[in-house]
């Protein structure tokens, strides 16, 4: 009788495994032979390895550009290793200098914890949260003290600090810099002692601090953790880096509809990196669609289960097919099953309204001139026809505004 069971993985095969799983879609891995060896001592001994991200809660909310790092310790978690989830309360206080040509004004302490209040929960919708561990920095931040924090900016010399380059630079035109700006890579990089780090993870930005942290932690006696840079993610653009400032993010908390929307309107180009650093589909499985759409294949439909993919994990599989089928009511001039209820009154007497002034009134247009450049680009529709003419007067009655193929308001004049 032929045994049909799965032959047992050897650790090998676990490791490398791990390995592939590491790299996928990272910028550097450094250094890789010791976080092979790593790898591999975890796998003997069965102990987790200890893999930090720090976020400084800057802003009130996340979207998914900040959520590549989010899903490579995800995938780590799956590994069965350990996430540290470092939450920058007191590093927040100094204010991260990297990539600025300015000093970065520190935000208060109720800043601060009120924007903390909504980062776990949000990671907490790609992380596995019995897999991970919430820290804040000034557990021990502020334990250091004075005395401490000279003990530690000992540790490392200003030349190497001006070896970062947005130091340097500010440097040679003359910026200013401010003593405390140093603090900010040496605190960051005493988290990495504090946690006992194996793996710390970064955007490119932040290659020089997490540098630090290993060396930091040679200094006390430690194993020096390892670093793992990942890409920062394009916005919806194509070109700049997602952000909230260019408007071409999308927020994690944004309603499964729109944030379905936006995600169909990338590029194809884009599609593929987005699959790369976003999706958890394997490589195989994303290889084998490249492969279908470059055959022949509708590109939109690869984009399609991308969206869909996005959108189930940010809410959930029902609200991703509701998104997509609000999406093809749209895209056939029909109308979304919900919209926003706007009840407006007539004109002076009764008198009917001018769409423009409508569309204003209805949030769809900043102005009534700027609704009548739309109406001009043929962007404007009412109960599904398109309004060719920006001198159309609305009575009593119940209508369904459309501007582009995403905004919609259902306006009751009376």
């Amino acid at each position: 009788m032929t045994d049909t069971k799965t032959p047992e993985i050897s650790a090998s095969d676990r490791v490398r495994e791990a390995l592939a799983v590491t790299l996928r879609g990272c910028e550097e891995l450094i250094p890789q032979d010791d976080w092979v060896k790593k790898l591999v001592r975890s796998e003997t001994t069965g102990t987790p390895l200890r893999i930090k991200l720090g976020l400084d809660p800057t802003a009130p909310d996340i979207h998914i550009g900040h959520t590549v790092v989010l899903n490579k310790l995800r995938q780590l978690q799956d590994l069965g290793h350990t996430v540290i989830f470092l939450i920058g309360d007191f590093t927040t206080l100094i204010g991260d200098p990297s990539g600025r040509n300015t000093t970065r004004p520190p935000l208060s302490r109720e800043q601060i914890e009120l924007n903390a209040q909504t980062y776990y929960r949000q990671a907490s919708m790609v992380l596995d949260p019995a897999k991970t561990e919430i820290r804040y920095n000034s557990e021990w931040g502020d334990m250091l003290g004075s005395r401490g924090m000279i003990q530690l900016a000992a540790r490392y010399t200003v030349a190497r600090m001006m070896e970062r380059n947005d130091f340097h630079d500010r440097f040679h035109a003359g910026t200013p810099i401010s003593v405390h700006e140093f603090l900010y890579p040496l605190m960051q990089g005493y988290d990495s002692v504090a946690l006992k780090s194996d793996l710390e993870l970064g955007g490119t930005d932040q290659k020089f601090n997490l540098l630090v942290g290993r060396h930091l932690q040679a200094e006390y006696g430690q194993e020096p953790q390892c670093i793992l840079t990942m890409p920062l993610l394009e916005g919806l653009d194509g070109v700049e880096k997602m952000s909230k400032s260019k408007n071409n993010y999308i927020g994690i908390s944004e309603d499964a509809n729109t944030m379905f929307a936006k995600c169909l309107s990338i590029s194809d180009v884009l599609m593929w990196r987005w699959y790369t650093l976003l999706s958890f589909k394997s490589e195989t499985d994303i290889a084998i669609l490249k492969a279908e759409v470059a055959a022949g294949r509708n590109p939109k439909d690869a984009k399609v289960a991308l969206a869909k993919e996005i959108t189930a994990r940010f809410h959930n599989a029902a609200a991703a097919d509701t998104a997509e089928q609000d999406f093809i009511n749209r895209s056939k001039g029909g109308i979304p099953d919900e919209i926003t209820e706007i009840s407006l009154p007539l004109g002076e007497g009764g008198a009917a309204v001018g769409i423009g002034a409508l569309l204003k009134s209805a949030g769809l247009a900043a102005s009534s001139g700027e609704g009548n450049r739309l109406i001009d680009g043929g962007g404007v529709r009412v109960d599904t026809s398109v309004v060719s003419d920006k001198g159309l007067k609305l009575g009593a009655g119940t209508y369904v505004l459309q501007v582009g193929k995403r905004k919609f308001a259902r306006v009751t004049l009376a």
